[in-house]
Protein backbone atom coordinates (compact mmCIF):
# COMPACT_ATOMS: atom_id res chain seq x y z
CA UNK A 1 0.00 0.00 0.00
CA UNK A 2 1.44 3.44 -0.63
CA UNK A 3 2.32 6.12 1.88
CA UNK A 4 -0.40 8.28 1.37
CA UNK A 5 -2.82 6.07 1.68
CA UNK A 6 -1.22 4.19 4.53
CA UNK A 7 -1.77 7.40 5.98
CA UNK A 8 -5.31 8.28 5.10
CA UNK A 9 -8.38 7.39 7.72
CA UNK A 10 -11.32 6.12 5.71
CA UNK A 11 -14.46 4.16 7.30
CA UNK A 12 -16.58 1.23 5.82
CA UNK A 13 -20.54 0.44 5.51
CA UNK A 14 -21.95 -2.21 4.44
CA UNK A 15 -25.98 -2.62 3.64
CA UNK A 16 -26.24 -6.22 4.54
CA UNK A 17 -28.69 -8.92 2.54
CA UNK A 18 -29.32 -13.05 3.03
CA UNK A 19 -26.66 -13.92 0.36
CA UNK A 20 -24.95 -10.54 -0.61
CA UNK A 21 -23.74 -7.65 1.35
CA UNK A 22 -22.50 -4.37 -0.02
CA UNK A 23 -20.07 -2.10 1.39
CA UNK A 24 -19.24 0.90 0.70
CA UNK A 25 -15.93 2.98 1.78
CA UNK A 26 -15.57 6.55 2.37
CA UNK A 27 -12.67 9.21 3.62
CA UNK A 28 -12.78 11.57 6.88
CA UNK A 29 -14.73 14.28 5.00
CA UNK A 30 -17.71 11.49 3.80
CA UNK A 31 -16.21 11.74 0.19
CA UNK A 32 -17.07 8.10 -1.61
CA UNK A 33 -13.88 6.13 -2.41
CA UNK A 34 -15.43 3.13 -3.78
CA UNK A 35 -18.37 0.59 -3.37
CA UNK A 36 -18.40 -3.35 -3.83
CA UNK A 37 -21.08 -6.76 -3.30
CA UNK A 38 -19.58 -9.72 -1.68
CA UNK A 39 -20.99 -12.65 -1.09
CA UNK A 40 -22.39 -13.31 2.97
CA UNK A 41 -19.91 -16.69 3.91
CA UNK A 42 -16.87 -16.42 5.68
CA UNK A 43 -14.55 -15.81 2.37
CA UNK A 44 -16.77 -12.87 1.21
CA UNK A 45 -16.53 -11.32 5.12
CA UNK A 46 -12.33 -11.62 4.72
CA UNK A 47 -12.56 -10.37 1.22
CA UNK A 48 -15.03 -7.51 2.21
CA UNK A 49 -12.20 -6.30 4.98
CA UNK A 50 -9.45 -6.67 2.97
CA UNK A 51 -11.02 -4.62 -0.07
CA UNK A 52 -11.50 -1.88 3.23
CA UNK A 53 -8.24 -1.66 4.72
CA UNK A 54 -6.66 -1.33 0.67
CA UNK A 55 -8.15 1.75 1.04
CA UNK A 56 -6.17 3.27 4.24
CA UNK A 57 -6.68 3.04 7.71
CA UNK A 58 -9.74 1.99 9.18
CA UNK A 59 -11.39 3.84 11.64
CA UNK A 60 -14.73 1.81 11.76
CA UNK A 61 -17.29 -0.18 10.22
CA UNK A 62 -21.17 0.46 10.05
CA UNK A 63 -23.37 -2.37 9.69
CA UNK A 64 -26.87 -2.48 8.96
CA UNK A 65 -28.63 -5.04 10.47
CA UNK A 66 -26.11 -6.36 12.93
CA UNK A 67 -28.87 -8.64 14.62
CA UNK A 68 -29.90 -9.84 11.54
CA UNK A 69 -28.00 -10.51 8.13
CA UNK A 70 -25.14 -8.90 9.48
CA UNK A 71 -25.01 -11.28 12.81
CA UNK A 72 -22.02 -13.37 11.05
CA UNK A 73 -20.44 -10.18 9.41
CA UNK A 74 -20.48 -8.66 13.06
CA UNK A 75 -18.57 -11.80 14.44
CA UNK A 76 -16.09 -11.97 11.94
CA UNK A 77 -15.24 -8.03 12.29
CA UNK A 78 -14.91 -8.07 15.83
CA UNK A 79 -12.85 -11.14 15.87
CA UNK A 80 -10.50 -9.40 13.70
CA UNK A 81 -10.72 -5.50 16.12
CA UNK A 82 -12.55 -3.83 13.81
CA UNK A 83 -14.54 -0.84 15.38
CA UNK A 84 -18.29 -2.19 14.89
CA UNK A 85 -20.94 0.51 14.99
CA UNK A 86 -24.69 -0.32 14.52
CA UNK A 87 -26.16 1.58 12.27
CA UNK A 88 -30.22 2.08 11.25
CA UNK A 89 -31.66 2.21 7.85
CA UNK A 90 -31.89 5.49 6.40
CA UNK A 91 -35.15 7.44 7.62
CA UNK A 92 -38.29 7.76 5.73
CA UNK A 93 -37.42 11.24 4.41
CA UNK A 94 -34.07 10.71 3.69
CA UNK A 95 -34.99 7.69 1.37
CA UNK A 96 -37.56 10.30 -0.23
CA UNK A 97 -34.44 12.96 -0.72
CA UNK A 98 -32.42 10.72 -2.68
CA UNK A 99 -33.81 7.46 -3.21
CA UNK A 100 -32.87 3.97 -2.10
CA UNK A 101 -30.59 1.55 -3.37
CA UNK A 102 -28.12 -0.75 -1.46
CA UNK A 103 -24.66 1.12 -2.23
CA UNK A 104 -26.58 4.01 -1.42
CA UNK A 105 -27.91 3.15 2.06
CA UNK A 106 -23.50 1.42 2.11
CA UNK A 107 -22.71 5.05 1.81
CA UNK A 108 -24.98 6.04 4.39
CA UNK A 109 -23.86 3.73 6.74
CA UNK A 110 -20.05 4.73 6.19
CA UNK A 111 -20.93 8.51 6.37
CA UNK A 112 -23.06 7.89 9.61
CA UNK A 113 -19.34 6.48 11.37
CA UNK A 114 -17.62 9.77 10.42
CA UNK A 115 -20.28 12.14 11.60
CA UNK A 116 -20.36 10.33 14.89
CA UNK A 117 -24.63 10.01 13.97
CA UNK A 118 -24.61 6.22 14.20
CA UNK A 119 -22.18 5.24 17.78
CA UNK A 120 -24.61 2.24 18.37
CA UNK A 121 -22.32 -0.57 19.81
CA UNK A 122 -23.81 -4.34 18.58
CA UNK A 123 -24.11 -7.21 20.53
CA UNK A 124 -21.62 -9.80 20.21
CA UNK A 125 -23.78 -12.71 20.12
CA UNK A 126 -21.48 -15.35 20.97
CA UNK A 127 -21.40 -15.69 24.82
CA UNK A 128 -24.42 -17.16 27.22
CA UNK A 129 -26.70 -14.63 26.62
CA UNK A 130 -27.12 -15.54 23.32
CA UNK A 131 -28.07 -19.04 24.56
CA UNK A 132 -30.95 -17.33 26.53
CA UNK A 133 -32.09 -15.60 23.30
CA UNK A 134 -32.48 -18.57 20.99
CA UNK A 135 -33.80 -20.55 23.55
CA UNK A 136 -36.29 -17.72 24.39
CA UNK A 137 -37.03 -17.18 20.66
CA UNK A 138 -38.20 -21.45 20.51
CA UNK A 139 -40.27 -20.98 24.02
CA UNK A 140 -42.21 -17.73 22.75
CA UNK A 141 -43.19 -19.59 19.45
CA UNK A 142 -44.23 -22.69 21.69
CA UNK A 143 -46.41 -20.37 23.47
CA UNK A 144 -47.83 -18.71 20.56
CA UNK A 145 -48.53 -22.45 18.87
CA UNK A 146 -50.26 -23.67 21.87
CA UNK A 147 -52.48 -20.58 21.95
CA UNK A 148 -53.34 -20.66 18.52
CA UNK A 149 -54.53 -24.53 19.03
CA UNK A 150 -56.00 -23.78 22.32
CA UNK A 151 -58.31 -21.22 19.78
CA UNK A 152 -58.47 -23.75 17.76
CA UNK A 153 -59.53 -26.39 19.58
CA UNK A 154 -62.31 -23.85 21.08
CA UNK A 155 -64.04 -22.93 17.96
CA UNK A 156 -64.52 -26.68 16.60
CA UNK A 157 -66.04 -26.76 20.29
CA UNK A 158 -68.32 -24.32 20.09
CA UNK A 159 -69.53 -25.33 16.75
CA UNK A 160 -69.51 -29.56 17.21
CA UNK A 161 -72.70 -31.67 17.33
CA UNK A 162 -74.98 -31.34 20.31
CA UNK A 163 -73.75 -35.04 21.37
CA UNK A 164 -70.56 -34.31 21.56
CA UNK A 165 -71.06 -30.62 23.31
CA UNK A 166 -73.42 -32.35 25.92
CA UNK A 167 -70.59 -34.90 26.86
CA UNK A 168 -67.49 -32.63 27.15
CA UNK A 169 -69.64 -29.64 28.48
CA UNK A 170 -69.80 -30.36 32.52
CA UNK A 171 -66.07 -30.70 32.22
CA UNK A 172 -63.65 -27.73 32.42
CA UNK A 173 -60.74 -26.91 29.72
CA UNK A 174 -57.91 -29.15 30.67
CA UNK A 175 -60.38 -31.60 31.14
CA UNK A 176 -61.37 -31.31 27.91
CA UNK A 177 -58.20 -31.01 26.03
CA UNK A 178 -57.29 -34.58 28.19
CA UNK A 179 -60.50 -36.25 27.47
CA UNK A 180 -60.06 -36.05 23.62
CA UNK A 181 -56.62 -36.84 23.73
CA UNK A 182 -56.91 -39.57 25.12
CA UNK A 183 -59.95 -40.63 23.29
CA UNK A 184 -59.73 -44.23 21.29
CA UNK A 185 -60.94 -43.05 17.46
CA UNK A 186 -60.74 -45.54 14.03
CA UNK A 187 -58.56 -42.83 12.25
CA UNK A 188 -58.73 -44.94 9.15
CA UNK A 189 -62.33 -44.13 8.69
CA UNK A 190 -61.33 -41.08 7.60
CA UNK A 191 -60.51 -42.80 4.27
CA UNK A 192 -64.01 -42.55 3.49
CA UNK A 193 -66.34 -39.51 3.71
CA UNK A 194 -67.06 -39.42 7.72
CA UNK A 195 -70.25 -38.01 9.46
CA UNK A 196 -69.57 -34.92 11.27
CA UNK A 197 -69.52 -36.14 14.76
CA UNK A 198 -66.35 -38.66 14.07
CA UNK A 199 -64.82 -35.87 12.21
CA UNK A 200 -65.34 -33.64 14.82
CA UNK A 201 -63.80 -36.13 17.69
CA UNK A 202 -60.79 -36.90 14.91
CA UNK A 203 -60.68 -33.20 14.73
CA UNK A 204 -60.36 -32.50 19.00
CA UNK A 205 -57.96 -35.29 19.15
CA UNK A 206 -55.56 -33.77 16.80
CA UNK A 207 -55.97 -30.30 17.97
CA UNK A 208 -55.64 -31.28 21.79
CA UNK A 209 -52.31 -34.03 21.60
CA UNK A 210 -50.99 -30.53 19.94
CA UNK A 211 -51.67 -28.88 23.06
CA UNK A 212 -49.98 -31.59 24.95
CA UNK A 213 -47.15 -31.33 23.32
CA UNK A 214 -46.65 -28.08 22.67
CA UNK A 215 -47.37 -28.20 26.74
CA UNK A 216 -44.43 -30.67 27.00
CA UNK A 217 -41.93 -28.15 25.32
CA UNK A 218 -42.63 -25.06 27.17
CA UNK A 219 -42.17 -26.88 30.04
CA UNK A 220 -38.76 -27.98 28.85
CA UNK A 221 -37.78 -24.93 27.92
CA UNK A 222 -38.89 -23.16 31.08
CA UNK A 223 -36.52 -25.50 32.88
CA UNK A 224 -33.76 -24.98 30.88
CA UNK A 225 -33.94 -21.61 30.81
CA UNK A 226 -34.57 -21.42 34.51
CA UNK A 227 -30.95 -23.28 34.91
CA UNK A 228 -29.50 -20.70 32.53
CA UNK A 229 -30.57 -17.68 33.18
CA UNK A 230 -29.52 -18.45 37.03
CA UNK A 231 -26.45 -19.68 36.40
CA UNK A 232 -25.89 -16.93 33.84
CA UNK A 233 -27.23 -13.50 36.53
CA UNK A 234 -27.65 -14.83 40.07
CA UNK A 235 -27.51 -11.29 41.38
CA UNK A 236 -30.36 -10.28 38.79
CA UNK A 237 -32.59 -12.95 39.54
CA UNK A 238 -31.73 -12.56 43.29
CA UNK A 239 -33.69 -9.22 42.84
CA UNK A 240 -36.86 -8.40 44.42
CA UNK A 241 -40.07 -9.72 41.94
CA UNK A 242 -36.98 -10.80 39.07
CA UNK A 243 -38.58 -14.37 38.02
CA UNK A 244 -36.58 -16.12 35.36
CA UNK A 245 -38.72 -15.17 32.48
CA UNK A 246 -38.17 -11.36 32.88
CA UNK A 247 -34.31 -11.98 33.70
CA UNK A 248 -34.18 -13.35 30.32
CA UNK A 249 -35.71 -10.48 28.38
CA UNK A 250 -33.36 -7.96 30.38
CA UNK A 251 -30.35 -10.04 29.54
CA UNK A 252 -31.53 -10.34 25.83
CA UNK A 253 -31.59 -6.48 25.85
CA UNK A 254 -28.37 -5.74 27.33
CA UNK A 255 -26.60 -8.09 24.97
CA UNK A 256 -23.34 -10.52 25.93
CA UNK A 257 -21.05 -7.16 26.11
CA UNK A 258 -21.36 -5.20 29.21
CA UNK A 259 -19.59 -2.45 27.10
CA UNK A 260 -22.75 -1.33 25.38
CA UNK A 261 -23.99 -0.05 29.20
CA UNK A 262 -21.90 2.64 29.60
CA UNK A 263 -24.48 3.92 32.16
CA UNK A 264 -27.58 3.01 33.90
CA UNK A 265 -29.30 5.90 31.79
CA UNK A 266 -28.05 3.73 28.58
CA UNK A 267 -30.23 0.57 29.96
CA UNK A 268 -32.88 2.98 30.64
CA UNK A 269 -32.88 3.94 26.94
CA UNK A 270 -33.09 0.65 25.75
CA UNK A 271 -35.54 -0.65 27.54
CA UNK A 272 -37.93 2.55 27.05
CA UNK A 273 -38.49 4.23 30.34
CA UNK A 274 -35.88 7.26 30.05
CA UNK A 275 -38.06 10.16 30.08
CA UNK A 276 -36.88 12.37 27.03
CA UNK A 277 -36.54 16.56 27.21
CA UNK A 278 -40.23 17.82 25.52
CA UNK A 279 -39.56 21.67 26.19
CA UNK A 280 -40.65 24.17 23.87
CA UNK A 281 -41.73 27.73 24.02
CA UNK A 282 -42.99 28.79 27.36
CA UNK A 283 -43.65 25.21 28.37
CA UNK A 284 -39.69 24.87 29.63
CA UNK A 285 -38.39 21.52 31.83
CA UNK A 286 -41.35 19.61 30.50
CA UNK A 287 -40.59 15.73 29.49
CA UNK A 288 -42.68 13.43 27.75
CA UNK A 289 -42.35 9.06 28.02
CA UNK A 290 -40.38 7.47 26.08
CA UNK A 291 -41.88 4.83 23.50
CA UNK A 292 -38.90 3.52 22.20
CA UNK A 293 -36.53 0.98 23.50
CA UNK A 294 -37.12 -2.76 23.49
CA UNK A 295 -40.89 -3.78 24.08
CA UNK A 296 -39.89 -6.91 25.50
CA UNK A 297 -37.63 -5.25 28.18
CA UNK A 298 -39.85 -2.49 28.96
CA UNK A 299 -42.59 -5.48 29.42
CA UNK A 300 -40.32 -7.13 31.62
CA UNK A 301 -40.17 -4.15 34.06
CA UNK A 302 -43.55 -3.35 34.07
CA UNK A 303 -43.99 -7.14 35.25
CA UNK A 304 -41.86 -6.30 38.10
CA UNK A 305 -43.47 -3.14 39.02
CA UNK A 306 -46.90 -5.36 39.33
CA UNK A 307 -45.24 -7.85 41.63
CA UNK A 308 -43.68 -5.00 43.65
CA UNK A 309 -46.40 -2.91 44.52
CA UNK A 310 -48.23 -6.13 45.04
CA UNK A 311 -45.90 -7.98 47.72
CA UNK A 312 -42.95 -5.12 48.43
CA UNK A 313 -43.79 -2.67 51.57
CA UNK A 314 -41.02 -0.55 50.26
CA UNK A 315 -42.48 -0.15 47.02
CA UNK A 316 -46.41 0.30 48.51
CA UNK A 317 -45.21 2.76 51.19
CA UNK A 318 -43.63 4.47 48.05
CA UNK A 319 -46.92 4.42 45.67
CA UNK A 320 -48.67 5.62 49.01
CA UNK A 321 -46.38 8.73 49.50
CA UNK A 322 -46.69 10.00 45.84
CA UNK A 323 -49.96 9.06 45.53
CA UNK A 324 -50.77 11.93 48.38
CA UNK A 325 -48.64 14.08 46.19
CA UNK A 326 -50.87 14.20 43.33
CA UNK A 327 -49.63 11.49 40.92
CA UNK A 328 -51.68 8.80 38.84
CA UNK A 329 -51.04 5.15 39.27
CA UNK A 330 -49.84 5.46 35.65
CA UNK A 331 -47.26 7.98 36.87
CA UNK A 332 -46.05 6.05 39.57
CA UNK A 333 -45.41 2.79 37.74
CA UNK A 334 -43.39 5.09 35.18
CA UNK A 335 -41.52 6.41 38.08
CA UNK A 336 -40.89 2.98 39.22
CA UNK A 337 -39.84 1.14 35.61
CA UNK A 338 -37.16 4.36 35.51
CA UNK A 339 -36.00 3.26 39.48
CA UNK A 340 -36.00 -0.78 39.04
CA UNK A 341 -33.74 -0.08 35.94
CA UNK A 342 -31.14 1.48 37.70
CA UNK A 343 -31.04 -1.76 40.13
CA UNK A 344 -31.36 -4.02 37.34
CA UNK A 345 -28.21 -1.93 35.90
CA UNK A 346 -26.29 -2.67 38.93
CA UNK A 347 -27.30 -6.53 39.17
CA UNK A 348 -26.03 -6.54 35.49
CA UNK A 349 -22.95 -5.16 36.09
CA UNK A 350 -21.96 -7.23 38.72
CA UNK A 351 -23.39 -10.58 36.88
CA UNK A 352 -21.06 -9.28 33.58
CA UNK A 353 -18.21 -9.06 36.40
CA UNK A 354 -18.72 -12.41 37.57
CA UNK A 355 -18.77 -13.80 33.76
CA UNK A 356 -15.32 -12.05 32.68
CA UNK A 357 -13.50 -13.50 35.85
CA UNK A 358 -14.88 -17.09 35.75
Amino acid sequence: MPAQKRQRQVAGGVDTHADTHHAAVVDRLGGILGDREFPATPAGYQALLQWLRSFGRLLGVGVEGTGSYGAGLNRYLTAAKVRVVEVNRPDRTARRAKGKSDPLDAIAAARAVVSGTATGTPKTRNGPVESIRVLTVARDGAVKARTAAINQFTAILVTAPDELRTELDPLSKAAKIRACATATLDLDDLDDVPDATHATRVALYWVARRIQALDAEIKQADKHLAAAVTTTAPALTALFGVGPDSAARLLITAGDNPDRLDSESSLAHLCGVAPLPASSGKRSNRHRLNRGGDRQANKALYTITLSRLRYDQRTRDYAARRTNQGLTKREIIRCLKRYIAREIYTALLADYTALTRA
